[in-house]
Formats: structure tokens, sequence, C-alpha cells
């Protein structure tokens, strides 16, 4: 829809868009401008940044700007379109089961797992039904329409909805109005933005996983496409487990989390929630030592930002209450010499390569400790970027476990020269399971995201900036290193606590708003600000135990 020169300058917009100036009529929609932009072969638009500011498609352009287009193959776009959905999931639910509540609990197999809480149980007919009310709704082509109402009213609203867990969050809210989107006749709020209307919506896969229904979205590493439902049933048992202990911790919505900060009555919160994975580590030991003898190599593997440090430290401590005397080997002391680390395709070293330890002399001793020899350990300098011997030995008698804590642990080519039954795997995450409300969940990769800018921060003198550009790039790491192989894991430890966010809100808010508003970045450092937003602070760590996983990330860690 772009104009002629010769018309009336006052009328048209100068427009910057893929490195050309493009004209168009003054208070033109986005929607109108990508449909020009809109290939075949790439991924659908959803939104737009202009002059770096994130924004809708039924914004209008009333001034010359500079606009980049977001797609579904993007972090942001696929929330746009994961969040839409979503929306008529729940309408479609709604109209199908009166009366019914929706929840959104957490992400399985890249797609958001749901429950539809009804007097009855859902079944795999009702899935169906479900999915062929949404496809008349996207059929339909419905706009999402975005509506400023004051406070109260959004009460009433959820009140007779029954979404109840909204209503206690918006007593939290500093302003006296929210955006309210509406599909059809159904009023919502989401923390996020929508695509303009339903009929962007066409790709989209029901599943139903008892007791509740898998979305099944597009893929960004798929380039749109929908990938084959591949089965959690470990992953998915911690979410279960973690959801039991919001209900005896008292907590299921993050009011109720503001509620207990307010009331200053956090502190027993606390302790009970930090005793929970005390006591989880407890019986991982008990677990190592009744097999000691047949599984004396323990590997602990997870994400970024896990808390595996902490975590292998509090479990060699739960071993020798048992009796043990655990000793681990830091794998990074067998990176190659720095010139031989493999490179990634821009050519940069790839130290999150499994080749980029040397595997050969790993395995090597690691054989020869499980044999009962003495060998001499490695120590890599980090400023030369070479691998020294100072005279460091290690010998093991039988009954003592042996340690090894990284990113590769649970793949078997890491640890190839022995048998898989000498081996006890455990993969840590922070496998968040409080939700803002019924429909707005906490993911639990913002919850890592947030703790390594804290850490990263505090520990290697990054800002947020540097942290937030180097996340994709670790995302993708985990990606191909890490979670193809978490179901490998004989135990699970989820790492997660239920109210660091509050914690870390006060630290995380000031280096997030330093992130300049001109850089890439902007948006998502505005986005996790809006986030934390909903979170009241908790300002005394007084009550916080020096041997918290979260300490390792806050500073005053018994283990640093």
């Amino acid at each position: 829809m772009a104009i002629n020169n010769q018309e009336n300058s006052n009328n048209i917009v100068k427009l910057m868009i893929n490195s050309e100036i493009h004209k168009y009529p003054k208070g033109i929609p986005l929607e109108e401008i990508a449909k020009d932009f809109q290939k075949q072969d790439s991924g659908l638009i959803v939104a737009a940044l202009m002059n770096n500011q994130l924004k809708e498609l039924f914004n209008k352009v009333e001034e010359d700007s500079e606009i980049n287009f977001i797609d579904i193959n993007s972090a942001i776009g696929s929330r746009i379109y994961q969040r839409s959905l979503v929306f008529v999931f729940i309408r479609s639910c709604m109209e199908l089961f009166s009366g019914c509540n929706v929840s959104v609990e957490h992400s399985i197999s890249k797609g958001l797992y749901c429950e539809v809480h009804y007097k009855r149980s859902i079944d795999e007919n009702d899935v169906a039904r479900i999915q062929e009310r949404m496809e008349e709704i996207i059929a339909e082509d419905v706009a999402f329409v975005k509506n400023r109402i004051p406070v109260d009213e959004a009460k009433d609203i959820f009140r007779d909805y029954g979404q109840m867990g909204k209503v206690k969050l918006l007593k939290y809210r500093e302003k006296p109005y929210i955006n309210m989107y509406q599909c059809g006749w159904l009023k919502n709020y989401f923390y996020g933005y929508m695509v303009p209307s339903t009929g962007y919506l066409k790709a989209f896969k029901l599943k139903f996983y008892n007791p509740g229904i898998v979305i099944q979205l597009p893929r960004i590493e798929l380039g749109g496409e929908i990938g084959p439902f591949q089965e959690h049933p470990k992953i998915f048992k911690v979410f279960r487990e973690t959801e039991n202990w919001g209900k005896i911790l008292e907590i299921d919505h993050v009011a109720s989390l503001n509620d207990l900060i307010v009331s200053r009555k956090e502190g027993e919160f606390i302790r009970i929630a930090e005793a929970l994975h005390e006591k989880k580590i407890a019986e991982i030991a008990d677990t190592i030592t009744n097999h000691v003898l047949e599984k004396r190599v323990i590997l602990i593997a997870g994400p970024t930002s896990s808390g595996k440090t902490t975590f292998a430290q509090r479990l060699m401590i739960q071993l020798k209450v048992n009796g043990l005397k655990p000793v681990s080997i830091s794998l990074d002391d067998y990176f190659v010499d720095r010139e031989k680390t493999p490179k990634d395709e821009y050519g940069e070293y790839d130290f999150e390569s499994l080749y980029a330890i040397d595997l050969q002399s790993f395995n090597r001793d690691l054989i020869a400790l499980l044999k009962g020899e003495e060998v001499e350990l490695p120590q890599f300098n980090f400023h030369t970027g070479l691998r020294e011997y100072n005279g460091k030995k290690l010998k093991i008698d039988k009954d003592q476990p042996l340690i090894l804590e990284g990113i590769h642990a649970l793949n078997d080519e890491l640890t190839a020269s022995i048998n898989k039954d000498l081996k006890f795997k455990i993969y840590i995450s922070a496998l968040t399971q409080l939700n803002i409300d019924e429909h707005n969940r906490v993911p639990t990769t913002d919850t890592r995201l947030i703790r390594r800018i804290v850490r990263d921060y505090k520990y290697r003198s990054n800002d947020a900036l540097r942290t937030l550009s180097l996340w994709d790039s670790v995302r993708r790491g985990e990606e191909k290193n890490i979670f193809p192989f978490q179901e490998d894991a004989d135990v699970m430890f989820n790492s997660a606590l239920f109210y660091e966010l509050s914690l870390l809100k006060k630290s995380a808010e000031p280096l997030l708003r330093q992130v300049d508003p001109a850089s890439p970045y902007f948006s998502e450092a505005k986005r996790l600000l809006k986030f934390l937003s909903y979170f009241v602070a908790l300002e005394n760590e007084v009550d916080i135990p020096r041997t918290s996983i979260l300490r390792e990330f806050i500073g005053g860690s018994a283990f640093h």
C-alpha cells in the first residue's frame, strides 16, 4: 500500500523498513503495512518494533519511523502467538463447559499444559470438541479489541467469571486502570500483547494429556511448524510434585505470596519452602547411599542458573551425614587447550561444546579412579588457556561416590568408558509452578534469566544488557546439550522456590532499568520489568538461610 511520491507530504509518513525508505499514508495501521512485507516462506508477522518500542499491529503510524516487524519465529512473536491462542482456548472451554475454570499450568514438549476444572473429568472426546470450536472461532477472524477500564470494573468481571486469582492480584495494581482484551463475548487480561484477530492463529494442535490438555504450538526451531509430541513423564511428575508443594504452602498464585509479604508472615513460609528442598536433597542422598557400591559416579546436569553448584554442595553434606566420603571433580579442568577449542557457526570458540572437553584424558582418569588407582588431576588455567598439572592427586575407595557436575553430565558420550549401570544421573532445573493468575504463567526460562541477571552483575561484573545479549546463545546451547538428555535422569530436583521472584525483584529491577531505550534488548528488559511488577518485593533477607540455592545468586552463600 505504498503511495506515490507526488502525494501531499503532509499526509504521508516516511518509514525505514529493511534498510529502505517507504512512504505510506499518515495514520495507516501497522497491520496494513505488514501485508506488504509478509513473505510466503517466512514466519507470520504478529507485531512490530516502531522506533524500538514494541507495538501491536492495530497501532497507527502518525510520524516518520523506523519499523522492524516481529514474526512468530522470534521469542517475542512466539509469546504473542501463544498468548492469543490461549485466549481462544479459554473462550472455547467456557462455551462448551459452562461454569468451568481454565488454568494454564506450565510448558511441556514445547507446548502449554492446561487443565479444565469442571464438574466432571475431561476426556479425549472433549478435547476434540474444544479443537473444533477453536477452529470455528479462528475461521470467524474475530478481532481482539483492547480497552482501558477501571480496576474495580475489571474485578467485577473476573468475579463473575469465578477467576479469583485475577481479582486478588488486582488489589496490588498501582494504576487505577488495566488494559482488557475482548474476543467476542469474553473479556480477559494478559500481561502481554495480542495478534489483531483470531484469523492469525491457524497453526495449533490439542492433545489430551490426562488429566489436562496440551496446546501444541508452532516452534521457532522448526521454522513455525508444529513438531511431534514428545512424552516427558519425569518432568511432568516434578511439576505435579511442585503443585502439591504449593498446596502445602497454601500458595496458588502471586497474590497469595504478596499477601504473605505485606502481612509480614513470609518467615515461616520461607522456612517451609527451604525445608522441602532439604528433604528432597536428603531423599536423593539416601537413594545414592543405598546403591553406592553399584552406582558410584554421580552425574549432575541442568540448564544455566539452576543452582547446580549449591545443590552439589548440599548433596555432599547429606551424603556425609549418611557416613559417606564423596569427592568431586571439576569438568572445567579437562578443557582442551584454548586453541584446540571447537568453534561455532559464527567462528567463535564454543566452550559449551562437548568437544571442548578432552574426553580421552577425562575418561582415562575416570577409569583409573574407579579402579582405586591414584590420579594426578589437571587444573585449567583460564588466564593462559592451558591445562596444567601441579601435583594435585586423588585416590578414592570403592564406597566413595564420585560427583561430576556440568552441562554435559547426562550425556553418555562424556563418560563413554564406564558402564551405564555405574552412573546415577540427577537433572536439576528451576521448574516454576507458581503462576501470576489462572491464565498468566511464570515461565521457567524467565525465572532462570532473572536469576542470571542478578548473579552476573554481582559475580561477573556483567550488566543486564550483557546478560540479555548472551541469552539466545545460552538457550541454543541448552536445547542442544542439556534438554535432549533430561529424561535420562534417575532423579530430578526442582530448584525453584516459590518466593524467589519477590526476593530477586529488588536486585533485578534497577539493573533492567539501566538498559538503554535504543538497545535492541530494551523491549525484553521492559517485558521483564512488567513481569516483576506483579510481585511485592521481599526486602528482608534475614530469613534466607546461607545454604539456600538463592544465595548462589544474591550473595552470602555458605559455599562461596
